[in-house]
């Protein structure tokens, strides 16, 4: 990451301090790596609670500092990435993951996404796509480096396809509301929340509210079940 990225990226970040800066941890076995990416977030206006270097390490420090977004790296000693994040989101669902990885390989990035994380970054992004993708995610987005969306999208329709656990279609189970329900179909179709709010003119902060109802009332846990289940009714076709 250039120094010129660096400044770039933190002018864009002037603001975050009128509001409440995002509380962000920053998994990595790369002392020089993690020290980089921590100081560009703290630079850009984001309060780095921890770091850590392994996977032990980043359980044990992430459960105590609260982080509102994690910038984890797949490869660590102790513990893999796909296993802290797992057991993160297991115990707080609040969490929210951003996967930072050298890897593109389609099996990881698939078992990341089924571990609970709400985006995959590449590490050969920039820093201004780094500061771009954390506030994102933070706010409940799906980020993918530009590619991988599509892929993920492809594994939902082909998770569709087959045996899906017992769903709460039985008699009395919550209903959807019509705006749930529209929420959604567009959920299916693979638009970012951000996108949602603006074909349905509606803020940001409403559409995430609609998902999370949609998923307290079908019983679901993440983003992951909650589109396998829309697309096994044809909503991402509707």
């Amino acid at each position: 990451m250039s120094s010129t990225e660096r400044d770039g990226a933190a002018r864009g970040g002037v603001g975050m301090s009128e509001q409440k800066a995002l509380r962000v941890m920053v998994v990595d076995d790369h002392p020089m790596w993690r020290d980089a990416v921590a100081r560009d977030l703290a630079e850009a206006g984001f309060d780095v609670v921890a770091t850590a270097g392994d996977g032990l390490q980043a359980v044990r420090r992430a459960q105590a500092a609260s982080p509102d977004v994690l910038v984890l790296d797949l490869n660590l000693p102790e513990l893999p990435g796909v296993r802290v994040c797992k057991e993160l989101v297991g115990t707080n669902p609040a969490l929210r993951v951003l996967v930072l990885s050298a890897s593109g390989e389609h099996a990881d990035v698939l078992e990341a996404v089924k571990s609970g994380a709400t985006g995959y970054l590449l590490k050969s992004a920039s820093t201004a796509e780094l500061l771009d993708a954390v506030r994102r995610t933070a706010a409940g987005d799906a980020v993918f480096t530009p590619g991988l969306a599509g892929l993920v999208l492809g594994e939902y329709r082909r998770l569709a396809t087959e045996p899906a656990p017992a769903t709460p279609d039985e008699p009395g189970a919550p209903q959807l509301t019509d705006r749930e329900t529209e929420v959604l179909r567009l959920v299916a179709k693979g638009l970012s929340y951000k996108q949602i709010a603006e074909r349905l003119v509606i803020s940001h902060r409403t559409v995430q509210n609609h998902v999370q109802n949609t998923l307290g009332k079908l019983q679901l846990h993440n983003r992951v079940e909650l589109v396998r289940y829309a697309i096994e009714r044809g909503l991402d076709e509707a």
